[in-house]
């Protein structure tokens, strides 16, 4: 049954085909004339051309946390096309070309695929009028969409001018805090000078205490030999009243006696040995008062030097206490010092984030894009309407098709009639 199917269809393609050759004259000739007629008209209408231009949004870009650059556009291009051609840049270009706004040529936009520009097109036969739409097109777009970019720009500057500022109020600062060194350097310097003053002071006392030690000796030495002298004398007058005690004892037992002659000459001796030996008492008696006047006098001294050595120690222990003092402001200072150099360390630290930050944002401003003019308003080599070849082979197509139609029409009318006449 199939096989049967399968012939038939093939009978009636042979058929169509045998109708169709049969009927050929009537297929060709007005096909023929049909596309004479389209290549006429095609002739006669005026070309149309098309005019286009390429636009490119403004643009600047961002560093991101990682130190990449992400393109941030001003307006997505898709956008910016649906703007053209919703038409809403035409009234400004009528009133600046003076264009009647019925004869406005329409204006098509697209973002090209994989693109950020937008491309615009103006198909008309008047190929300078549209290349002057499409430049007051262009000078809108990028007069409205610089002035958001404008923003941007001022904002960097600003941004960028701001922090030159910080800088040089902190490369200031850093200077005030040099010279706070310097004058605690210094002032450093004005306290060892009063250390090494003092020290001089020290040893000068020092000087002093030896010098007061040796004349202590030295008095010490005096006295003892004053102490010497003392006790000779002592031990001289002692003598001396032993002598006196004895002629007087002489003298008393003479006396008791009562003899004259030569025991009177005896006595008188007597009495003038013992005055005598009186008068040379009171002479080491006096001699015995000026030494121990003396050595009194050579022990004040030695009590006065000792004092005075105490004083001198007391004196050189405060001056060490005052050396500890003006050590331990030193290290104060030192500790201001470094204190200060810490803050300088830190400020340095922030001017050089400022400059990394000044460097991504003078990098930022040289990355900022105006709205270019990718593409100049070029007029299209060919005219793109009408063309002469497609409506030919249109029309050749149509009439084939059409034509062939109408013969297979005409053949099944034919048969129709033919068993209508036979039925009849």
């Amino acid at each position: 049954m199939e096989q049967n199917t399968q012939e038939q269809e093939e009978v009636d393609l042979i058929e169509y085909l045998n109708v169709l050759w049969k009927r050929r004259w009537l297929i060709i000739v007005p096909t023929v004339l049909l596309v004479l007629i389209a290549g006429v008209v095609s002739f006669l209408l005026p070309p149309v051309w098309e005019v286009d231009a390429v636009i490119q949004p403004s643009k600047f870009f961002v560093q991101s946390t990682a130190g990449t650059f992400t393109e941030i556009l001003v307006v997505d291009p898709k956008q910016l096309a649906g703007q053209i051609n919703q038409k809403s840049y035409e009234r400004l270009i009528n009133a600046q070309l003076h264009l009647d706004p019925r004869k406005f040529p329409i204006l098509k936009a697209e973002n090209p695929k994989d693109t950020k520009l937008v491309r615009v097109s103006i198909k008309t036969g008047e190929t300078e009028k549209a290349a002057e739409i499409l430049n007051a097109l262009f000078e809108h777009v990028k007069s409205e969409l610089d002035r958001k970019i404008d923003v941007e720009m001022k904002s960097t500057i600003t941004q960028i001018v701001t922090n030159e500022n910080n800088i040089k109020n902190r490369e200031i600062d850093i200077k005030n805090r040099e010279i706070d060194i310097k004058i605690k350097n210094n002032l450093i310097k004005n306290k060892e000078i009063d250390i090494k003053n003092k020290e001089i002071d020290i040893k000068n006392k020092n000087i002093d205490i030896e010098k007061t030690r040796h004349a202590i000796v030295s008095a010490g030495k005096k006295l003892a030999i004053s102490e010497d002298r003392s006790r000779s004398l002592v031990d001289e007058m002692k003598g001396v009243k032993n002598r006196i005690d004895q002629n007087e004892k002489q003298q008393k037992t003479l006396l008791a006696e009562k003899r004259e002659g030569t025991e009177m000459l005896g006595l008188l001796l007597y009495s003038n040995e013992i005055q005598q030996n009186f008068r040379y008492y009171n002479t080491l008696g006096e001699n015995l008062s000026q030494e121990r006047i003396r050595e009194e006098n050579l022990r004040l001294s030695i009590r006065e030097k000792e004092q005075e050595i105490q004083g001198l120690k007391n004196q050189i222990e405060t001056i060490n206490q005052e050396i500890q003092g003006i050590k331990n402001q030193i290290e104060t200072i030192n500790q201001e010092i470094q204190g200060i150099k810490n803050q300088i360390e830190k400020i340095n630290q922030e001017i050089a984030g400022i400059r990394n930050d000044t460097e991504l944002l003078v990098e930022k401003k040289q990355r900022i894009d105006y709205t270019q003019l990718v593409k100049e308003p070029t007029v299209s080599l060919y005219p793109v309407s009408p063309n002469k070849r497609l409506n030919v082979a249109i029309a050749g197509f149509l009439g084939l098709f059409c034509f062939s139609i109408l013969a297979l029409f005409l053949n099944s009318v034919e048969k129709r009639n033919i068993r209508l006449r036979t039925v009849c």
